[in-house]
């Protein structure tokens, strides 16, 4: 399965979670999933840190994987975020995942404990080997306070069904490390970097700006695939201070909450320690919006 780098190609978009009076908003959940059909989109990836996943209880969290599985019924892919910093609880959410239906789980390195890097493979491999489900590797430093070395993540590319890397690290040295030593597709996790890292040979993006257009950033990568550079640059050029304000306001997802409100498509509620974006960033996003042609 390593050799279909093609299975995750293309957009992915990181979901957010509706939440309506403190929980989980079913129906606008339900109707997210069919827009994204209708839209295009490749791939859906629920209870990822867009969807909020810290907050979520193992209940819920597997309430939100159940719904976007039954509403997408294999008319969209679904990568259910099911990423823990214990092993166990990965393995458990994980075999949840596919046994609701999805086509991959998406991975977030441990984050807090740091392990070692053996200790990052030896969880990599724990879950693959516990579910024949496609597992993405999610490797975002930032977040996790500590980074899969290059190495690790090209030894993990020998187990079959880890298929995939989100690489939201930030280096394209690491990238390019990783591309020249193994098949692993690449996806970025960069809504910004997402066109050079397809210039290096990158299959993707798992986007948080897709959540409101999605369309968009289909289009910069049929132009990319299609040889066509000058329109790839010309889109990415268009979506990256939308890029930018969705992810440099505030911390994720409070600003693509935000934006999703502005343009009626959410009602823009987080759980705590998350809070709705102030007042002046506001104003800042709404003129994003404006100047993209949004509102």
């Amino acid at each position: 399965m390593a050799n279909q780098s093609d299975l995750f190609a293309g957009l992915s978009v990181a979901m957010i979670t509706p939440f309506k009076n403190g929980e989980i908003d079913e129906s606008a959940l339900r109707a997210l999933v069919d827009y994204h059909v209708e839209q295009g989109t490749d791939t859906l990836c629920p209870v990822g840190t867009t969807g909020e996943s810290p907050t979520l209880s193992h209940d819920e969290h597997k309430q939100v994987i159940s719904i976007v599985c039954e509403q997408a019924a294999s008319r969209i892919k679904v990568m259910a975020g099911t990423g823990s910093n214990s092993t166990r609880e990965a393995i458990e959410l994980t075999k949840y995942a596919e046994q609701a239906g999805a086509d991959g789980a998406l991975h977030v390195a441990p984050y807090y404990n740091k392990p070692t890097q053996d200790g990052f493979y030896q969880h990599y491999q724990a879950i693959a080997e516990s579910v024949s489900l496609p597992i993405v590797i999610y490797n975002i430093p930032g977040r996790t306070a500590k980074n899969i070395e290059p190495e690790t993540i090209i030894r993990l590319a020998e187990i079959p069904n880890i298929v995939a890397v989100k690489e939201s690290t930030g280096s394209m040295d690491q990238a390019s490390h990783i591309l020249s030593c193994c098949d692993l597709a690449v996806l970025s996790g960069d809504d910004s970097l997402t066109l050079p890292l397809m210039a290096l040979g990158g299959k993707g993006v798992v986007s948080v700006v897709g959540n409101i257009v999605p369309g968009d950033v289909k289009s910069m990568l049929a132009a990319f695939n299609a040889g066509d550079l000058n329109k790839a640059r010309e889109w990415h050029y268009k979506l990256f201070t939308l890029c930018r304000n969705l992810l440099g306001l505030a911390t994720n997802p409070i600003p693509i909450k935000a934006a999703m409100q502005l343009l009626g498509r959410d009602n823009g509620e987080v759980r705590l320690p998350m809070t709705q974006l102030d007042s002046e960033s506001m104003k800042v996003l709404e003129k994003t919006l404006q100047d993209y042609g949004l509102l």
